[in-house]
């Protein structure tokens, strides 16, 4: 994520109907906190069908395996290994594993070799949900006051995108009870290459962030590939972390982006899922949409009336281990895996 992302980029509004995860009484509202939530299991008399439980040490683990490798910039040792790493993962969850490889060029002429990571829960279903985060790494600390041409940890900033989709992978895998729709988990790759915060050049017309997005929006990874709806994850484990309803996931998919808020307050994560709307943000999400025709949205952090819109440690290296807290990663992973049991 990144400040530029701040502006309205409206690429293109469609309409959907008949969102699985519509629930009905959306005005019921749980008043558990955080920390009660994080231990309980989803329960009928939540209004929701019982699904897997998210074990946020697990996700947590997944988190600084990745930071463990080094920041995941592309054309590094520390990208391919963590790469490589990655699709292990996918496949010992029971994934069928597409490395699909491309060429990004960024806003200042470097050639990428990057690939984005798609694995395949259960082909054979005909609906399929779509889960994404990006799991590449900022290659400068451009917010930073010092060595800010080196690249960044990115705890937050990606790992956590990708921890919590690996643990959504794992607690399927482990649960007797599966969900009844296929799961595509895409891991993005070249999202945070974009300008630097102070750059005033001319971009023209070109996006130089979410290149993995853009480059998988028109090349799917199956032809014609379609999904009944798909959620991003973009740095979702930060303490302190809001989520209110990302602008373009509201223009996009308005009745989607409630269910999955709805969900949260059931389950009593409603003071980390604020019933409030946010900015409109250049993220994976836009390009599934206008270019893929897939309805997704965004689970990103927001600061309401704060100036540091994602946080202080956002593209500096605080991103680190540091700012990761389990209770938040808990929130959006229960959350998200609660959403696919009720289809």
């Amino acid at each position: 994520m990144k400040t530029s992302k701040i502006a309205l980029v409206l690429l293109g509004i469609f309409v959907f109907s008949g969102v699985g995860v519509y629930l009905k009484s959306c005005q019921e509202k749980s008043s558990s906190t955080t920390e009660q939530a994080s231990t309980q299991t989803p329960a009928a008399d939540q209004g929701l069908l019982p699904a897997a439980t998210f074990n946020a040490d697990s996700a947590y683990k997944f988190v600084a395996k990745q930071v463990e490798f080094g920041p995941r910039v592309p054309n590094t040792k520390s990208h391919k290994a963590c790469a490589a790493w990655l699709a292990d993962q996918l496949k010992a969850y029971g994934c069928q594993v597409i490395n699909q490889d491309f060429v990004a060029t960024t806003y200042d002429g470097k050639k990428l070799n990057a690939v984005n990571i798609i694995g395949t829960y259960n082909p054979g279903a005909a609906k399929r949900i779509l889960l994404a985060a990006h799991w590449d790494t900022r290659p400068i600390a451009d917010k930073d006051t010092k060595d800010k041409d080196k690249p960044i940890d990115g705890a937050n900033d990606g790992a956590s995108g990708v921890g919590v989709l690996l643990e959504i992978a794992r607690a399927i895998k482990d649960a007797q009870n599966k969900p009844n729709v296929g799961i595509d988990f895409i891991l993005f790759d070249a999202e945070d290459n974009g300008e630097p915060n102070e750059y005033r050049g001319d971009s023209g017309n070109q996006v130089w962030w979410c290149l993995g997005s853009q480059y998988w929006a028109a090349n799917k990874h199956v032809p014609n590939y379609q999904a009944y709806y798909g959620i991003l994850l973009d740095m979702v484990g930060a303490k302190g972390a809001v989520f209110p309803h990302e602008g373009l996931s509201m223009q996009y998919a308005p009745i989607l982006t409630r269910s999955i808020w709805d969900i949260a307050s059931r389950l009593g994560y409603g003071n980390l899922f604020i019933d409030a709307d946010g900015g409109a943000l250049t993220d994976d999400h836009a390009f599934v949409n206008d270019i893929g025709k897939i309805q997704m949205i965004d689970i990103v952090e927001l600061r309401p009336n704060d100036p540091k819109t994602f946080g202080s440690y956002h593209h500096t290296h605080n991103d680190n281990m540091n700012v990761i807290d389990k209770n938040t990663l808990k929130a959006v992973g229960q959350t998200v895996l609660t959403a696919l049991y009720q289809e």
